[in-house]
C-alpha cells in the first residue's frame, strides 16, 4: 500500500508520483476535511472512496489493513507531505507489526505553496539561513526542549502550523525575539480556490487572524527575509565565486 500526500490543495501541485498511485487505488481512504475532492476525483471510478474525517487512528487502520489482506490496492492519502502533522508515525509502526510493506509519497507543503505564492525565498544569503517548521503547544503539547520561545530566539524563518486557535499567545511569545516590523504572512487553504494570503507584521498577526476570522487551515509564514533588500544576492553565483564547475 501506499501513503500519499496530497500537497497543499490544489490538483495541479501533486507529484507525478502521487498522481500515479491514485490513478491506481483500488481503496482510497482519504482525509475529506483537508484533501480537496478533485484530488479524490482522480482515483478509479470503480475505487472504493473511505472518509476518515470521522475516524479514530484505530478505526483508519482497521480498514486498511482489511482492505490490504483481500489484496487491494491501498492509498491512504493525506493532506500537504505525510511526513509533518500527519500520524505518519503511528500508522507505519501499526501496519509494520502486521506486516505491510508501505510506500510514502512526499507531497508539497503549506510552506513551499506559501513561498512560491509569494514569490520569495525563506533563506536569503546575509539575513537568514534557516527555516523553522513548528506549531503552537496546543492540546497536544510539544517539548519542553522546543519551546517556542527556544525556536524564536534564532529569529529564523519560521513557519507555524495548527496555531491560529493561538495566535494571541503566540503573538506575544514571537514579540520577545522579533521585531514587532518583522513581516508574516498569512496563508489560509493556500492554493485552494478559496485561498487568501494576508501580509501583515508580526504586531498585527493575531489581530488580523481575529478580523478574517481564521481558526483552522492556516500557516503563519514569519520571517525577515520577507523585507530583504534587493540587493542581498548568493556568493554561489557571483562572478568572483568558484566551484567545481566553474574555475576562476
Amino acid at each position: 500500500m501506499a501513503i500519499v500526500g496530497a500537497g497543499p490543495g490544489a490538483p495541479d501541485l501533486l507529484t507525478m508520483r502521487a498522481h500515479e498511485r491514485i490513478k491506481m487505488a483500488q481503496v482510497l481512504v482519504w482525509a475529506d476535511s483537508l484533501v480537496s475532492p478533485h484530488i479524490a476525483a482522480l482515483a478509479p471510478g470503480d475505487c472504493e472512496r473511505i472518509p476518515t474525517r470521522s475516524l479514530t487512528l484505530e478505526a483508519v487502520m482497521e480498514v486498511m489493513l482489511e482492505r490490504v489482506r483481500t489484496g487491494k490496492r491501498v492509498v491512504r492519502l493525506h493532506d500537504g507531505d505525510p511526513c509533518l502533522y500527519g500520524a505518519l508515525h503511528e500508522q507505519i509502526c501499526r501496519l509494520a507489526e502486521a506486516g505491510v510493506q508501505v510506500e510514502v509519497v512526499p507531497g508539497v507543503s503549506a510552506y513551499q505553496a506559501t513561498a512560491a505564492a509569494l514569490g520569495q525565498e525563506l533563506t536569503i544569503p546575509g539575513v537568514v539561513q534557516t527555516i523553522v517548521l513548528t506549531r503552537a503547544p496546543g492540546r497536544t503539547g510539544t517539548p519542553e526542549r522546543e519551546a517556542l520561545g527556544r525556536i524564536a530566539a534564532l529569529q529564523a524563518s519560521l513557519c507555524l502550523y495548527l496555531s491560529a486557535r493561538h495566535v494571541h499567545g503566540v503573538q506575544e511569545e514571537l514579540l520577545l525575539h522579533y521585531p514587532a516590523e518583522t513581516p508574516v504572512a498569512i496563508a489560509f487553504r493556500i492554493s485552494w480556490p478559496d485561498e487568501r494570503l494576508l501580509m501583515t507584521t508580526l504586531a498585527a498577526m493575531a489581530a488580523t487572524t481575529v478580523e478574517h476570522k481564521l481558526v483552522r487551515t492556516t500557516l503563519y509564514l514569519i520571517s525577515p527575509a520577507l523585507a530583504a533588500n534587493p540587493g542581498y544576492r548568493s556568493r554561489l553565483y557571483a562572478p568572483s565565486h568558484t566551484h567545481l564547475f566553474r574555475g576562476g
